[in-house]
C-alpha cells in the first residue's frame, strides 16, 4: 500500500468526508436539475474535484467540506444546466422531471434523499434562470442563507437576495403553498389510479378537478396521448378511459411508492416500468389538479421490477 504523502489527509477521510455529504449532494443537484442520471454525473464530477483538490503533493486544507463540496456541487449542476437546456430545445413533447424513487428506508420526513420539491414544484422551476433556481433551492429547501448562498455562486449578498425574492414570486405566482398530508395524498393517489387504470369513468370525474390538466412525458420513445398539456375534466377523463381499453389483457401490476417530493403510482406490465404516476392535488385536499404522467423509458429506467 502506498504511503500517505506528508500533509495530506488519510484516503480513508477524504472518501468519508465526501461520502458524508453526499446524499446532501445529491439532493441539492436533482432539484437543480431534475435528472437522476445527470445528477450522478455531476457527482461523480464533485467527488473527482475533491479528490484533486484533498490528495497528493499540493494537497489543500479545507476548513468546511459541507460548504466546499456544496459549492462544487452547484456549480458543476450550472453547467451542466446549459447543456440539458439544449438538450431540451429538440424534445418530443413536454419535459418532465425523471422521477426519483426513495427507498423504503429513506421515507422519513427527515431524509435528505427524500427532501425533494414536488413533481409539480420541479416544473415551475423549469421556467427560473439558472441561478433563480440555485438560489431558490438552497434557500428555500435547505435552508441556506444568503451570505452562504453569495460565497457558493460568487455573487454579492444583494444580489442573491434580488434573484431569491424574484424566484420566490414566480413559484408562489404559479403555485401557491398548499401542501396535503402525506397519507392524504397517497389516498386520492390511489383513488385516481384504480379509477384511471380501471376504466371507471364516473369515479374518474369524481376524482378529477374541473380545471385539471394532464402532462405526458413519452420523450418520443414512449407511449404519450398527447404531446401538448390536456386541459378540462372531461377530456383527461377521455384520454384516461381510452388509456385502460389500451391496456394489455392480462392487465397491469400497480405499485405505490414515493417518488420524490409526491407518493406515486408505479405502472408495470410483464414485469417492467411501463408508466410513473403522480398526481398534485387541488387546495381542497380532495381532489386532482394536476396529472403527470412519464413514460420516457429513459426515464423509467431506474425503477426496479416489483417483487412478488
Amino acid at each position: 500500500m502506498t504511503p500517505t504523502p506528508p500533509g495530506c489527509p488519510a484516503e480513508d477521510t477524504v472518501t468519508e468526508q465526501f461520502l458524508d455529504h453526499r446524499e446532501l449532494l445529491f439532493s441539492v443537484v436533482y432539484n437543480m436539475l431534475g435528472s437522476v442520471a445527470d445528477t450522478e454525473d455531476t457527482l461523480q464530477e464533485v467527488w473527482l474535484a475533491w479528490a484533486a483538490r484533498r490528495r497528493g503533493p499540493g494537497a489543500e486544507p479545507v476548513d468546511n467540506a459541507r460548504a466546499y463540496l456544496t459549492r462544487v456541487a452547484v456549480n458543476q449542476a450550472l453547467a451542466r444546466r446549459a447543456r440539458l437546456s439544449r438538450r431540451r430545445e429538440t424534445y418530443v413533447g413536454p419535459w418532465l422531471p425523471e422521477p426519483l424513487l426513495v427507498a423504503q428506508d429513506d421515507a422519513s420526513d427527515g431524509a435528505e434523499r427524500a427532501e425533494a420539491l414536488s413533481m409539480a414544484v420541479l416544473v415551475v422551476l423549469e421556467t427560473l434562470s439558472p441561478l433563480e433556481r440555485a438560489v431558490f433551492v438552497l434557500h428555500e429547501v435547505f435552508g441556506f442563507a444568503h451570505p452562504e448562498i453569495a460565497r457558493i455562486l460568487d455573487r454579492s449578498p444583494t444580489a442573491v437576495r434580488q434573484l431569491a425574492t424574484r424566484a420566490r414570486r414566480h413559484v408562489q405566482a404559479r403555485r401557491p403553498r398548499h401542501r396535503p398530508p402525506r397519507e392524504q395524498h397517497a389516498r386520492v393517489t390511489e383513488r385516481f389510479a384504480e379509477a384511471a387504470l380501471g376504466g371507471d369513468l364516473r369515479a374518474l370525474l369524481e376524482v378529477l378537478a374541473p380545471d385539471v390538466t394532464l402532462w405526458t412525458d413519452g420523450g418520443g420513445k414512449g407511449p404519450a396521448v398527447s404531446l401538448r398539456p390536456v386541459h378540462g375534466r372531461d377530456r383527461v377523463a377521455a384520454v384516461f378511459t381510452a388509456v385502460a381499453r389500451a391496456l394489455p389483457p392480462e392487465g397491469v401490476d400497480v405499485r405505490y411508492r414515493l417518488l420524490a417530493g409526491d407518493p406515486g403510482a408505479l405502472v408495470f406490465s410483464g414485469g417492467s416500468p411501463l408508466a410513473v404516476l403522480v398526481v398534485d392535488l387541488a387546495p381542497d385536499g380532495e381532489h386532482i389538479a394536476g396529472v403527470f404522467s412519464v413514460t420516457n423509458p429513459d426515464k423509467l429506467a431506474g425503477i426496479p421490477a416489483p417483487r412478488a
